[in-house]
């Protein structure tokens, strides 16, 4: 059963949603009208990813977050996730309550590595060309299939080797991040190149889905080309509208 997971920006700057649930209350809102819209799990983030974005410091990263996420993990144990790089962040999640830790940067610092290994967290590895989410456009565009392939399986592999179990690894191809845009359109059916781990697409209002990409039809298109290829979990803004599809 593909599960949804709704998109929670806790920022006053990322692309599409920027500001409206920057505060804790505005969140801690949002959030449950994305669980009352069917979502599975909700993913909080503090740091926009958008290209030219200002990167945060752990601490002021957490400011951000501490208040939304001690209240969710109450209310919904077991489903909430939490969108950073920073591995002191994602230690301070894992105090307050069984998280998944979803790491657009694909566990680049050995110190994530080693937090997630050890307490055997349940983690998304997202792929990223290089550097931060806010450079990955810098450098030159991948556009090989077979790139994010490779990369996704050698990290899932490092991981298993430490103890990982392979049901505790959710594989994201990274669509939008240094990617041509034809890429990102053939990434949409990622999980049938790497059978035997889940796979997790997040297209939801990115560039490639064209100048109507905040409409719904661009949305839930690509949601039925992922679901068709066989991807566990779909991210994305519209919750209630993807649920329908589910239907």
């Amino acid at each position: 059963m593909v599960k949804l997971v709704g998109i929670l920006n806790v920022t006053p700057d990322s692309f599409s949603d920027g500001g409206q649930f920057f505060d804790s209350e505005s969140a801690f809102a949002q959030a449950n009208k994305l669980f009352r819209d069917g979502a599975d799990i909700v993913d909080v983030g503090a740091e926009s990813t958008r290209p030219g974005a200002t990167p945060l410091t752990p601490d002021e990263e957490w400011s951000r977050l501490e208040k939304i996420i001690q209240r969710l993990v109450k209310e919904y144990p077991e489903k909430i996730s939490i969108d950073t790089y920073h591995p002191s962040t994602a230690a301070r999640a894992l105090k307050l309550g069984d998280v998944i830790i979803n790491d657009v940067t694909g566990l680049s610092d050995p110190k994530m590595v080693e937090l997630i290994t050890t307490v055997k967290a349940r983690c998304v590895v997202g792929h990223l060309p290089g550097g931060t989410p806010q450079t990955a456009h810098d450098g030159p565009l991948v556009d090989d299939m077979r790139q994010v392939v490779s990369d996704l399986l050698n990290k899932a592999a490092e991981l298993e080797k430490r103890g990982l179990p392979g049901s505790n690894i959710i594989l994201d191809p990274g669509i939008g991040f240094g990617k041509t845009l034809e890429l990102n359109r053939q990434l949409l059916e990622f999980a049938r190149e790497v059978p035997g781990y889940a796979v997790m697409v997040g297209y939801s209002r990115k560039r490639f889905l064209g100048d109507n990409r905040m409409e719904p039809e661009p949305n839930l298109e690509a949601g039925r080309t992922a679901i068709g290829a066989g991807a566990a979990y779909l991210r994305v803004h519209d919750v209630a509208g993807h649920r329908q599809l589910l239907r």
